[in-house]
């Protein structure tokens, strides 16, 4: 069944058990004041998520302030983090007031940063750069990060004290890959997004086209995605957006079923089959290892692997 949660000017939208089982959590999580640390590949949804669980939360009314940790100088974070500078501004925890702080990408945040903010998780308050104001604060923190935290907090790179108090409730977002039963729906609400700031307004994607956005493995995932239709409204020349459009090097060669048939249930089914079937692989036809890679429900592998007729070796 498709769910839709609305933020701003993008839905939420899925059919997929693993996302569903999230925003259920969501729902939960969203009305209490625990820190979450989201995690999963750049480009996944991440930022999305974290709006999300702000305007799903009691503090909804209040700002949603997100800072780029991997795009600013270790100078520039803590001005925009806590403020100060030539013209005394305010920072980000004082802009939020009872609102919410994202760090988006916080394993890039400087070790001299991190131990000024574990003090701000703990004392509720911080002092003003360049002053001697101590300011509280009440703002909620929400946290993402597409590296492995874990390994940078043996190399020294991260503070674990501080890990332990964000990773209170961690959330990982799946990749676009393993969540291929949406990508028709995202693709339409992008393109539909697209024409309304196009002269040639689309009316779809051709047979071939989403073929070959099923066939292709995303490394750049949702934002890649959203890019790709984006351009390809740019160059596409018809009332249809055609493969040739897209600019996609396929990863995996399209194959039509076993009866001809290239619909789109038909092109979605053969990249499902050959993708289990290749973890399956990897991981010996072990079904609960391959549960795991693929980041879905043991119960629901198995039915998928009825219902694509896949044949596996006993474990």
């Amino acid at each position: 069944m498709l769910s839709k949660y609305e933020l701003g000017f993008v839905d939420v939208t899925t059919k997929n058990p693993v996302i569903l089982e999230k925003l259920e959590i969501i729902e939960r999580v969203a009305k209490t004041d625990s820190f979450l640390l989201l995690q999963g590949e750049g480009g996944a949804g991440k930022g999305v998520f974290a709006e999300l669980i702000h305007r799903k939360s009691q503090r909804r009314g209040k700002p949603f302030f997100r800072v780029n940790c991997a795009a600013l100088s270790e100078e520039l974070l803590e001005c925009a983090l806590f403020g100060g500078g030539v013209d005394s501004k305010q920072g980000g925890f004082e802009l939020a007031g009872g609102g919410t702080v994202f760090f988006d990408e916080i394993g890039a945040l400087p070790l001299s940063i991190q131990s000024k903010l574990l003090l701000v998780i703990q004392e509720k308050t911080f002092k003003k750069p360049s002053s001697d104001s101590v300011i509280s604060t009440d703002a909620r923190i929400i946290a993402s990060t597409k590296m492995d935290i874990e390994s940078k907090i043996e190399k020294g790179e991260f503070n674990r004290d501080l890990y332990f108090r964000l990773n209170v409730f961690p959330l990982y977002i799946p990749p676009l890959r393993q969540r291929l039963e949406d990508l028709p729906d995202l693709a339409a609400c992008f393109l539909g997004i697209n024409n309304k700031d196009s002269s040639n307004q689309f009316e779809g994607f051709s047979s071939e086209a989403m073929e070959t956005m099923l066939s292709y493995s995303w490394p750049g995932n949702i934002r890649e995605l959203k890019n790709c239709i984006r351009r390809a409204c740019i160059t596409g020349k018809g009332k249809t957006i055609e493969a040739e459009d897209l600019f996609l090097k396929q990863s995996l060669s399209v194959e039509m079923s076993e009866d001809g048939s290239r619909n789109l249930k038909a092109a979605e089914n053969i990249f499902r089959t050959r993708y289990i079937k290749q973890v399956l692989e990897e991981n010996r036809g072990n079904q609960t290892e391959t549960a795991k890679a693929l980041n879905i429900q043991r119960t629901y592998l198995s039915r998928l692997i009825k219902e694509l007729d896949i044949f596996v070796s006993k474990e």
